[in-house]
């Protein structure tokens, strides 16, 4: 029986994990200069997509972040306080 995978198939496989081409678009250039200022254009392209969050928002989250860190510091430092003391004793150390 004959191979069913062709040379078309092999270089589809290559091409994979690669950013699709748009209709038209030539590869892309040895210039650095000419890719750093796609990467800049694109980065910007990018940005403008994203949706900041509304004033009331970021001071919730920056509330809800502080008071988890002050939460799990009192936590921590119990722990630390807890087996501290724990190998004080065990030692035999006086305080």
């Amino acid at each position: 029986m004959a191979d069913d995978t062709s040379s078309s198939d092999a270089d589809a496989t290559a091409e994979k994990g690669r950013p699709t081409r748009k209709q038209g678009e030539k590869t892309a250039s040895r210039n650095p200069a000419k890719r750093l200022g796609r990467f800049l254009k694109e980065v910007v392209e990018q940005l403008r997509k994203v949706v900041y969050p509304t004033r009331r928002q970021l001071i919730t989250y920056s509330v809800v972040v502080l008071v988890f860190v002050g939460i799990m510091m009192a936590y921590i430092g119990g722990l630390d306080l807890l087996f501290g003391d724990l190998v004080r004793r065990a030692f035999g150390a006086e305080s």
